[in-house]
């Protein structure tokens, strides 16, 4: 007894069974669509042979997959893109504050680090008792400052008049330092923001995009064994009535036999 073949493939026009196939109203709403923008006439109601839905399945996962990595190589694209350029190069601060130093800068720096260490209150403090001592005990005849010291109050402010505008020199290099430190510090910030924007951009297509994409793709592969697996239960069920009948045949054979014996 050979099985009807009642149902029309929208796809390919031959004709199988029920069990050969899906009704489009069993698919997921992926395939329906795919389906409905090829077939025009296609209907919920339609018929599409398991060969042609296979077809369908591996063209919809080959689309998403390539819609994925295209995704991924602009994304990429923009990251190398944003990586090589050169407007937020960073300044070796080396060489372009120290590598330009003049001789007077270099003399108000040696300056300024000097009248700022422990070394110039010893000297200076040193100056200040050897100088006083002379001018009070007469050391050697020598007192050309007595007290209170009028020469000596001279030097002094023609030190800190000196000392301070040399200073303020060295203070001058080393804000311009801080602002190139300053600069430094935006272009990096600056390139890291564009980096670490792009990363999430890709963090978002992963999570957004990709894992829903790889959870339709594995629904269409537990569909595909399910198919399969009711494939093989039809097959068997056909096997075992084919059998049972074979045995009903056989049976009147045997029944003749015995009566001849």
């Amino acid at each position: 007894m050979s099985i009807e073949k009642n149902q029309t493939c929208i796809i390919c026009g031959k004709h199988f069974n029920s069990s050969e196939g899906l009704f489009l109203r069993d698919l997921n709403d992926g395939l329906k669509q795919q389906i409905f923008s090829e077939v025009s006439f296609a209907k919920n109601s339609s018929f599409i042979c398991l060969k042609d839905l296979q077809h369908v399945r591996l063209a919809n996962m080959q689309s998403i997959i390539d819609q994925d990595l295209e995704a991924d190589q602009r994304m990429n694209a923009e990251l190398q893109k944003e990586l090589s350029k050169d407007n937020y190069v960073i300044r070796n601060l080396n060489d372009t504050v120290n590598g330009q130093l003049t001789r007077g800068q270099k003399m108000a720096d040696a300056v300024a680090k000097f009248g700022g260490s422990w070394g110039f209150i010893i000297t200076f403090t040193v100056v200040l008792v050897v100088w006083m001592t002379i001018n009070v005990v007469h050391l050697f005849g020598i007192h050309f400052d007595p007290y209170p010291f009028i020469l000596l109050n001279l030097f002094l402010s023609c030190v800190a008049a000196i000392q301070a505008p040399i200073i303020m020199m060295s203070q001058n290099r080393q804000a311009d330092r801080d602002r190139f430190d300053a600069e430094n510090d935006y272009r990096t910030n600056t390139k890291s923001e564009m980096e670490i924007r792009i990363l999430h951009k890709k963090i978002d297509q992963m999570n957004e995009v990709q894992w829903p994409h790889i959870l339709d793709i594995e629904k269409m592969q537990i569909e595909v064994m399910s198919e399969i697996e009711n494939e093989i239960q039809t097959l068997r069920l056909e096997q075992e009535k084919n059998q049972a009948r074979s045995r009903n045949t056989r049976h009147p054979s045997r029944n003749i036999r015995d009566r001849f014996k």
